[in-house]
């Protein structure tokens, strides 16, 4: 039987989703979403995923021989050459667990894994914000701050995996992720008015033009073009993809972003190079695990 089906599941600290799709990213049936409960013991937790993988072959009347691979997107830190997950803080029980082997033991297919945020912004690369370009930096932008490197249409991993964990990057009297993340936004806004809010009460005031709520967006859009000119600079992608819930701001914060970031780029980037917002929604990372297996 040929094998036109790829599988992908977006596997996080709380929820798993898995759909399918063809190798030209078309999406087969609705996917499957599921808690993660990932306090569960890690066999508990790998029976949830592959109960996922066999309710979405289920709801398109497709059987595992159609099967080309699985791919699996995971929040990280991993070991990605040999499929472990290492000390991940929202996967608690599941330290040093051998995800990869675990599924291709059960479903005998080649099973590939990535980081999480890699997989979300390889699956815009192929088939959404950056389809048709072949170098692409993307960010993912929600409880942290994620980046992703796609050279050549392939995920640029580095030397030990790690390539595009920026999260930790000094940057004024902290990391640049104690900026550019929800927390970050409403870290600023306590900064600016003393209260607490979160990033999407701060949007929703945005909407009503609170002033300092523009102001914290403005601020935000300042700091992510830190992070953002950096990339560039180093790695002169053609377009710069932004995904995560933050982005549901994007109005809010890419007028200072782009202002500020064009004056800390070379000049031909500078004039060429485009910023997009992600346009395949919740189903992106699930797209780009598939990927994987193309």
């Amino acid at each position: 039987m040929k094998k036109d089906i790829l599988i992908g599941v977006d596997f996080g600290g709380t929820k798993i989703l898995t759909g399918a799709m063809t190798e030209n990213g078309k999406v087969l049936g609705e996917p499957v979403k599921i808690p993660t409960e990932s306090t569960e013991k890690p066999e508990v937790i790998v029976d949830s995923i592959i109960k996922s993988v066999e309710e979405t072959l289920k709801r398109i009347n497709a059987g595992i021989d159609e099967v080309r691979g699985i791919g699996l997107g995971v929040t990280g830190p991993l070991d990605i050459t040999n499929g472990i997950i290492l000390e991940c803080p929202q996967l608690p029980t599941m330290h040093f667990f051998p995800l990869r082997k675990s599924i291709e033991d059960h479903f005998s297919l080649p099973v590939f894994m990535n980081n999480d945020a890699n997989c979300l912004i390889y699956g815009e690369a192929l088939f959404g914000g950056g389809v048709g370009k072949n170098n692409v930096v993307g960010f993912t932008l929600g409880t942290g701050i994620g980046c992703a490197i796609i050279l050549d249409k392939k995920i640029f991993a580095g030397f030990t995996g790690s390539a595009g964990e920026i999260w930790g990057s000094p940057y004024g009297d902290g990391t640049i992720e104690d900026l550019v993340c929800g927390s970050g936004v409403s870290r600023i806004y306590k900064e600016i008015c003393g209260d607490d809010k979160s990033s999407l009460e701060i949007a929703q005031l945005a909407e009503k033009s609170d002033p300092n709520a523009l102001k914290t967006w403005e601020l935000f859009g300042k700091h992510l073009a830190v992070a953002t000119a950096w990339t560039i600079n180093l790695i002169d992608p053609e377009v710069v993809i932004l995904g995560g819930s933050i982005t549901n701001a994007q109005k809010f914060f890419t007028p200072s972003l782009e202002s500020n970031l064009r004056k800390h780029i070379c000049p031909v980037p500078a004039e060429k190079t485009k910023i997009v917002c992600a346009t395949l929604g919740a189903n992106a990372g699930f797209i780009g695990a598939a990927s994987l297996a193309i």
